[in-house]
């Protein structure tokens, strides 16, 4: 018998992977509606969140059900092919191709010869729906995002004009168009941003649903499935953390949980949180292409209007308007959490911190002071002053070559923090919107130190940024009981601008609600 393992490209064959039934995660009654009513829906979701095991599953069950003939079909051979007729074709060539590969010869759809590949599509589902009156026809198109302006117009255009005469021996009864977008923002893209007309002749998906992330009981029945085939124990403390650092995201579940059997554990030792976090930190460095990709996108302006307000945790009104709000959701970037925008699970914050201060990292010179106390532990107020010069020489002239400008004095910090302790201690960061700071907590040995690092309000001023970061850091720190606390405040207002190094850069130690602690201002 083939030995199962935690997948990590591509979809999920039942006999070689562990997997949870890609149909239980959505609503099969719906499902089958969409059937029985001969409706047209939409599914969309963030890449490697299990669509395509979803589609290749449902349309194996389709099949096995009397009188239904269900396709899959990925358009993913259009990608960067705006030609209306070459999309078209290819279209069409995927469709014959995908029915020899899963269904049997009778079923097989010719491609129509026809002058105009406007019509193309059309007239091929029209013809293949006529030759089989007693069935009725399934369609599944994935990766319907790579569509792209004529193309993306004709795609649809032609299925509507089928839409209103569908049924047996006529049309597809049921089509699906699934990507990483809803239908509308496909529409808007395909017609250069402009919004959609309510009477749009694209008025065609009846719902849109999603695919959430696994629960924490789905990813222990996952987990689970391994144990009981092999018999190697994955920890409650391993699985609580798993689930902690993956916020349920499939391919991080499986990634995390496929480096620990396979690289830390191969001889089948139980499976701890001591070895998920080393899969974190190996899956981080790693950069493998689902997380390279994400990174890659902080390149684009719309993006970086949503990640930087959020890792900042700066009150924007206008965030959720803006147009890469809804596009980072769909990305599986972002994510609201208790009605709060933030990076999607510790990971991706991680990465994209990581990829953000990557290049500061690599440019700060490695330390030549004493960075350590004699007794082992980091001597962070060593290591603050020592950053205090280097902001001096170098803040104002690096801001100007960064994009995130407003984050810049947070990513530099942290970069430094990376560059010093390189790799020896644990970096823990939150953001979230509105929050108005970041905190970072640096593990290192059996010693902790909770860095909170804000930006002075130009509305409230140095004073009231103290006050609140005095409360915000004591509220953090009686949860995670650091031995030393300090909070980073940078002022980066005109009026902070305009002032001396001497006089705005200091420190201050004070006795805090939650202990002593160290004010450091910049």
């Amino acid at each position: 018998m083939h030995k199962k393992s935690f997948n990590t490209t591509g979809p999920c064959m039942a006999d070689m992977h562990y997997m949870l039934s890609p149909v239980d995660r959505i609503d099969a009654a719906k499902l089958q509606r969409f059937i029985d009513e001969k409706l047209y829906w939409v599914l969309h979701a963030p890449r490697q969140t299990g669509k395509t095991s979803f589609l290749l599953n449902w349309m194996e069950q389709l099949n096995a059900q009397p009188g239904i003939i269900s396709l899959y079909v990925s358009v993913e051979t259009c990608q960067g092919i705006a030609d209306m007729d070459t999309a078209m074709s290819l279209v069409c060539e995927s469709i014959k191709s995908r029915a020899e590969l899963h269904l049997p010869v009778e079923y097989w759809p010719e491609i129509p010869e026809i002058a105009s590949a406007g019509k193309q599509l059309h007239r091929m589902l029209q013809s293949w729906a006529q030759k089989f009156p007693d069935h009725g026809l399934v369609l599944l198109f994935d990766e319907v995002d790579v569509l792209e302006g004529p193309a993306m117009i004709s795609f649809l255009r032609q299925i509507r004009d089928g839409f209103s005469g569908r049924g047996k021996g006529k049309f597809p009864i049921s089509i699906a168009l699934v990507g990483m977008r809803d239908l509308r923002d496909y529409l808007v893209y395909a017609k250069d941003g402009v919004p959609v007309n309510p009477g749009s002749p694209f008025n065609v998906k009846k719902e849109s649903f999603t695919l959430q992330n696994f629960e924490p009981d789905e990813v222990n029945a996952l987990l689970s499935q391994h144990t009981t085939a092999t018999g190697q124990i994955f920890t409650d403390d391993a699985r609580e953390l798993l689930y902690h650092y993956s916020c349920g995201q499939p391919w991080l579940v499986n990634s995390l949980a496929d480096f620990c059997v396979s690289e830390c554990c191969p001889q089948g030792e139980d499976i701890t949180a001591a070895h998920i976090e080393q899969a974190k930190e190996k899956l981080i460095e790693r950069r493998e292409v689902h997380i390279d990709s994400l990174a890659e996108r902080l390149k684009e302006p719309r993006i970086r209007q949503v990640v930087e307000p959020i890792l900042i945790g700066k009150n924007d009104p206008e965030l959720a308007t803006r147009p890469g709000f809804e596009f980072s959701l769909d990305l599986g970037l972002i994510t609201i959490k208790n009605g709060t925008p933030q990076i999607a699970n510790p990971i991706y914050r991680e990465v994209l911190i990581r990829s953000l201060n990557y290049g500061q990292q690599l440019a700060i010179p490695a330390p030549e002071f004493k960075w350590q106390k004699d007794n082992g532990d980091l001597d962070i107020e060593a290591l603050m002053e020592e950053f205090q010069t280097f902001w001096r020489r170098n803040g104002d002239l690096w801001e100007q070559k960064f994009d995130y400008t407003e984050a810049f004095p947070h990513l530099l910090l942290m970069a430094y923090f990376q560059r010093i302790v390189n790799g020896g201690a644990r970096l823990t960061r939150k953001a979230a919107a509105g929050r108005g700071r970041i905190d970072m907590l640096v593990e290192w040995k059996q010693w902790s130190h909770l860095v909170e690092i804000k930006l002075v309000h130009p509305h409230d001023g140095r004073a009231t940024t103290l006050a609140e970061g005095l409360k915000q850091i004591a509220f953090y720190a009686d949860k995670v009981k650091p031995d030393t606390q300090h909070l980073v405040i940078f002022d980066r207002s005109d009026k902070g601008r305009a002032m001396s190094f001497e006089d705005k850069m200091y420190r201050e130690n004070l006795e805090g609600a939650a202990g002593p602690l160290s004010v450091w201002w910049f």
